[in-house]
């Protein structure tokens, strides 16, 4: 059961990642593309912010494709954990802990599941479990 439980963490959380990295990068699903991320990085002082945008889009399509694949989970948990590091850091961080004032808790919850994930492992039902 701890294989099943951590491959429905894993997907759900990867899939997401997928979709945010794709808002940042192609505007897709309602983002607004790599210049207009950009131009948000910009304003909160994310210089140059279409370069900060393209790292932290890929970041996340990347790693939360290959945390949704079990593949290389360490390093997928680090991308996922650094990006929401950053959205605490430069975005939440200032507004408080709860998530209705804006504050860093979902950003937080994200950070402790993919840590978490990555050091404990993918499970069995992983391509880390089938390849290595």
């Amino acid at each position: 059961m701890i294989g099943i439980g951590l491959l429905v963490i894993r997907v759900v959380i990867g899939l997401s990642f997928v979709g945010h990295g794709a808002q940042k990068l192609f505007g897709w699903f309602g983002g607004y593309g790599l210049k207009g991320t950009g131009g948000w990085f910009d304003s909160i002082g994310m210089k140059p912010g279409v370069t900060m945008a393209l790292f932290a889009g890929l970041s996340e399509l990347i790693g939360g494709a290959l945390f949704a694949l079990g593949l290389f989970t360490p390093l997928a948990g680090i991308l996922i954990a650094l990006t929401m590091l950053g959205a605490i850091v430069k975005v939440h961080g200032a507004n408080g802990y709860w998530s209705t004032q804006n504050g860093y808790e979902y950003n937080l919850a994200i950070l402790a599941v993919s840590i978490g994930v990555a050091i404990t492992g993918a499970g069995q039902y992983s391509l880390d479990a089938l390849l290595f």
